[in-house]
């Protein structure tokens, strides 16, 4: 069974080898930036550069995030315990492009990463984009050869991401994992966009593309970037896109040897099954 520990390294040395400095965590009380009580997404500690309001030596950054969503905008506190897939602090894998690359590379490197670095089957991965964001659906279908049945179109409550009320946000697609129909609802409408834990969320590409207003207007960014995320698993509790879920599809179907790993900031142990690669 891989640990989250390599999962986390894996990921970081991959975009690393693809020209991303390694930015380590920031606090998880975020400076200078009264929007927020707590980190709550890897790209809080870039939220300037993707505004264009500074710079640093580096395009490419890729990091490993420790978050808290226990209030505020993204709160997942009230789906603690009703899901396989919800918890309050975990640590976010992201890669971000400030100006520099966008969407054709950053669904690339995603799909590289989860079936070749990782060896995921495709036959089990599906995706979604924004509803009016063909130019995504036509790169992940043309690109990457995802068929278009695979492909599924949500709206702003889905696939439109903003660290609040106000600042950075855009379109985004997402990566789900189908753990089958064993592990789902028994409903005959079960598909991707279900509450259950059938199809579960594992990568979340969000193209950084306005600033928002306090009064809801949308402003273009100067350049036009990439916010990535997904969650390092079995090292802290997980959030919305863990790659540890992918172990649901292995423990769900048998009482298979589980693997606990000691979290690397003081909590308690997080145990899982073994995951599928």
């Amino acid at each position: 069974m891989i640990t989250g520990n390599e999962i986390r390294t894996r990921f970081l040395k991959f975009f690393e080898q693809r020209g991303h400095t390694i930015v380590s965590s920031s606090s998880l009380v975020p400076h200078n930036d009264p929007t927020l009580l707590f980190t709550n997404a890897g790209m809080n500690q870039f939220k300037d550069l993707f505004l264009g309001k500074e710079k640093r030596d580096y395009t490419r950054a890729t990091s490993s995030q420790k978050c808290v969503r226990a209030g505020g905008k993204h709160n997942d506190l009230e789906n603690v315990g009703r899901t396989a897939r919800h918890h309050t602090f975990f640590e976010m894998l992201g890669n971000f492009s400030f100006g520099d690359y966008f969407k054709k590379e950053a669904i690339a490197y995603a799909w590289e990463f989860l079936t070749e670095e990782m060896g995921l089957d495709k036959n089990h991965l599906y995706v979604t984009v924004y509803t009016d964001d063909d130019e995504a659906a036509d790169i992940w279908h043309d690109q990457e050869g995802v068929p278009r049945e695979r492909i599924f179109r949500f709206g702003e409550k889905d696939n439109f991401w903003s660290m609040g009320d106000t600042g950075p946000c855009g379109p985004c697609t997402e990566i789900f994992w189908d753990n089958g129909p064993e592990v789902g609802c028994d409903s005959p409408d079960c598909n991707v966009g279900c509450d259950c834990d059938r199809y579960m969320e594992i990568w979340n590409n969000v193209f950084m593309q306005f600033d928002r207003s306090a009064d809801g207007t949308l402003t273009p960014l100067p350049k036009p970037s990439v916010d990535t995320r997904g969650s390092s698993p079995t090292t802290t509790p997980t959030c919305c896109a863990p790659l540890s879920l992918l172990s649901k599809r292995s423990a769900a179907r048998s009482t298979a040897t589980t693997s606990t790993t000691a979290s690397p900031c003081g909590l308690s142990p997080t145990t899982v099954g073994p995951p599928p690669f």
